[in-house]
């Protein structure tokens, strides 16, 4: 139990980051973790908002989103959650943010070079852009996952097109800290290419 409300708090504290940096406005995104021993994970409640996160404000899901324990409906990106967990078990949480320069960076369907030396030296290797034609990330599209970890086994994170960034950590506070880093390295790589077009 105490481990529970350690990671719920530590939900919150990510949650609210998130948005106060700009990478999730609105009640869009979600964010879960991982029960320890268990194929369960605590998830963002679907239509609530990261700045609003409570402790209470969570839902614990299977890894096929049915709700176990809590009141409201889960994120309905909960597939997508616990697939990850399935693919990766050492991940122990996953947050998703509708970031605007990952989504612009996606817009060209290439993968997010590490334009900093924050970059190179803290994820190590490129961000693949997932073209998922859906607002949704369902099973069909799994195997477009799949392949981006066969390639990449440590991945950190991956952007969906059109859709924003996910990230994976071991715990929801190294997370978000990286979908931010991603974030930023999405901005920078935009700038650099108005600078190399202005300039060049």
């Amino acid at each position: 139990m105490e481990d529970l409300q350690l990671l719920k708090e530590q939900m919150v504290l990510a949650s609210k980051r998130a948005y106060h940096r700009g990478i999730q406005t609105g009640s869009g995104g979600n964010i879960s973790a991982r029960v320890p021993g268990k194929d369960l994970m605590i998830v963002k409640a679907s239509g609530s908002s990261f700045e609003d996160s409570t402790v209470d404000g969570f839902v614990i899901t299977d890894f096929d989103g049915n709700l176990v324990e809590g009141t409201g409906k889960p994120t309905r990106e909960a597939l997508l959650h616990g697939y990850l967990y399935r693919l990766c078990p050492e991940v122990n949480s996953v947050i998703h943010c509708h970031s605007p320069y990952c989504i612009g960076w996606a817009s060209t369907r290439k993968d997010l070079p590490q334009v900093t030396w924050h970059s190179k030296l803290k994820i190590g290797t490129d961000i693949p852009a997932i073209d998922v034609p859906a607002p949704v990330v369902k099973p069909e599209y799994f195997p477009m996952i799949k392949d981006a970890y066969d390639k990449h086994p440590d991945l950190p994170a991956f952007i969906l097109v059109d859709h924003g960034v996910v990230a994976v950590a071991k715990d929801p506070i190294n997370a978000e800290h990286t979908a931010e880093l991603i974030e930023e390295t999405a901005q920078v790589a935009l700038l650099e290419a108005i600078a190399k077009k202005i300039i060049l």
